[in-house]
């Protein structure tokens, strides 16, 4: 059953997601790992001053390099019995293209995600940035390449999510395919233009911007942004930044407009 999460919930929510970004920011500070805020969260740092008031996520993006960087420290500099980090590498079952830092003692279960077999406590979403080709036609080609390969990934929940019965057949089948398979094929096309200089990036196993990618100096110049009242680091070009994946990010939209994750099961530490 799905449960509504009404504004003293959310606000519950955000305050144990703050634990989490303010723990990825000390680490991050510590081992001057470059990052930033992104998304709805970039945006309501902007717009809002920190939350977006019915956002229920957080999200941070780094740079390839950095978040492998910031994979290698996790392990050692986080406080084991209050956070962990879980990812395709080190957790089985796992099938999203970026990391969750986890809040340990706590739980977030979205709808239709009951069945998968890992920890689900509330987190913040960790999203590497690949490069991706210069040329307009080859990003247009890589994005469908990212595209179907997320779809293959997604097809765990598709599979029972999905109104349509011929989507959810054509999900089973895909889920058929071995996850292992999967990972084989995204980190092959993924470090093909790792390798390389690049102009843009993106994040690979997410929905695409309007240009397929986004200049990579804007995630390369950071500044300290004030979130929530705490001081986290956001891209300095933001406009350029949420222009681009947003267009006319500061119109706030209409109730039926705002998106939501359905909840079907929440608990939280108690921090008001």
């Amino acid at each position: 059953m799905m449960i509504e999460l009404d504004r003293t919930t959310l606000h519950r929510l955000h305050l144990n997601q703050l634990l989490l970004l303010n723990e990825l920011d000390r680490i991050c500070m510590k081992y001057s790992i470059n990052y930033s805020i992104i998304g709805g969260t970039m945006l309501g740092a902007v717009r809002h001053g920190g939350y977006i008031p019915w956002d229920d996520d957080a999200d941070v993006g780094l740079l390839r390099s950095d978040y492998e960087k910031l994979r290698c420290v996790l392990e050692q500099e986080l406080d084991a019995k209050r956070f962990y980090f879980q990812d395709d590498r080190n957790t089985d079952g796992y099938r999203w293209g970026y990391g969750k830092l986890r809040l340990i003692n706590t739980l977030f279960l979205r709808e239709n995600q009951e069945h998968m077999k890992f920890g689900q406590e509330v987190f913040i979403d960790i999203f590497p940035l690949d490069n991706v080709p210069d040329n307009y036609i080859l990003r247009i080609f890589h994005s469908m390449h990212c595209f179907v390969i997320r779809k293959f990934l997604w097809s765990a929940v598709g599979r029972i999510e999905d109104r349509s019965k011929l989507k959810r057949l054509a999900y089973q089948l895909m889920y058929l395919v071995p996850k292992e398979r999967i990972y084989k094929h995204y980190y092959k096309l993924i470090n093909k233009w790792n390798r390389r200089t690049t102009k843009n990036v993106r994040i690979s196993l997410f929905p695409h911007t309007r240009h397929y990618g986004i200049d990579r100096t804007i995630f390369e110049e950071t500044k300290p942004v004030c979130f929530e009242g705490y001081m986290l680091q956001g891209v300095k070009r933001y406009d350029a930044y949420l222009t681009e994946k947003y267009g006319d990010y500061m119109t706030i939209p209409p109730e039926n407009e705002r998106k939501v994750h359905a909840v079907t099961a929440i608990k939280l530490l108690d921090l008001m």
